[in-house]
């Protein structure tokens, strides 16, 4: 055998190690990215449902109590806006605390069934959301340590994976995450 047919061979195997080692980083992030499409199609599912429930008690509220002013009025602008589920988020929170301060504020409102019922559905959608965005910022948490450590962070750059917020919109500069730096 010649050393140049060694040479081959071991140029071949290298390109084949190399192959391997890409191939299996790639489909780290394909799995983690395919975890975080899911994760965020839960999100956006429950936030649906609660922003349906939440626009469900405008009619509900004003035929029960006579209110001068507009309520919910984030809410109705939503219905003509496309926003992240980042900012839905956001904007359902505040008009479900306004919800609570409207159901404080006129005591009729908590004898309504319709309303109980809704409100409940609304805290079960809470809880799930919690768990949802916990599984969220966990698969963020590893694709976003991938896109970082080396020799997964040079396939990141070959194929242009960027750093994702949490779901509260932090990454991983932000001051929370300097105690794990090195």
């Amino acid at each position: 055998m010649s050393l140049a047919f060694v040479y081959i061979i071991l140029i071949v195997i290298l390109i084949c190690v190399i192959l391997i080692i890409y191939s299996s980083i790639y489909n780290k992030f394909e799995e983690c990215i395919i975890r975080i499409n899911e994760a965020e199609g839960n999100i956006d599912n429950s936030l649906r449902k609660k922003y349906d429930l939440i626009n469900r008690t405008i009619a509900i509220i004003k035929g029960n109590v006579k209110i001068d002013r507009e309520i919910f009025e984030d809410i109705i602008k939503l219905r003509s806006r496309k926003i992240s589920n980042f900012d839905l988020d956001r904007e359902l929170e505040h008009a479900y605390n306004e919800f609570l301060g409207l159901q404080e504020e006129f005591k009729e409102l908590g004898k309504s069934d319709e309303l109980k019922k809704i409100s409940k559905n609304i805290k079960n959608i809470d809880s799930k959301l919690i768990v949802l965005k916990s599984y969220y910022d966990e698969c963020i948490t590893r694709y976003n340590k991938l896109t970082r450590m080396f020799p997964t962070n040079i396939v990141a750059s070959i194929c242009k994976y960027k750093e994702r917020p949490f779901f509260d919109r932090k990454n991983m500069n932000d001051e929370i995450f300097d105690d794990f730096k090195l």
